[in-house]
């Protein structure tokens, strides 16, 4: 049976999970105008970084590696 801790880090994984694909589906392809760019590549850069950042974070949190904030 899993615990509050681990129900929370599973749905905030799948969340993280979804915001790297939107983030990756965002980035406009290499030979559309400049122009043309819904976002800047710049900025999903580092919002991938970040996510990504947070889903290294919530893996340690699952194996164990780092322990659980008491608060």
């Amino acid at each position: 049976m899993s615990t509050p801790d681990e129900e929370f880090l599973d749905e905030l994984e799948v969340e993280v999970d979804v915001e790297l694909t939107a983030e990756e589906s965002a980035r406009p392809p290499a030979d559309e105008p400049v122009g043309s760019w819904q976002f800047d590549p710049t900025d999903i850069d580092r919002e991938e970084a970040s996510l990504r950042s947070l889903r290294g974070a919530i893996e340690a949190l699952e194996g164990g590696g780092i322990p659980p904030a008491r608060g």
